[in-house]
């Protein structure tokens, strides 16, 4: 009925995607990211609009990088 070793497979496999994602975050911080020159903020007495520009392209770039490093040794 239930493929039990699939479903803990999969379990594993989110907790060790959610500890990741915790631990980027985490670094993220204390890096700075997030409160980069170039990050825009709009607010108003009542209101608030922040957009992380810069941080997002140095996001999207370490990222590109780390997920080609990982494609081209698993790869091999």
């Amino acid at each position: 009925m239930f493929d039990l070793q699939g479903i803990g497979k999969l379990l594993v496999l989110l907790g060790l995607g959610v500890v990741l994602l915790g631990v980027m975050l985490w670094i993220g911080g204390r890096l700075g990211l997030g409160s980069l020159p170039g990050d825009i903020e709009f607010s108003g007495e009542r209101w608030g609009c922040y957009v992380p520009i810069v941080s997002m392209i140095v996001l999207s770039l370490v990222l590109t990088v780390v997920i080609n490093l990982v494609l081209r040794f698993l790869d091999r």
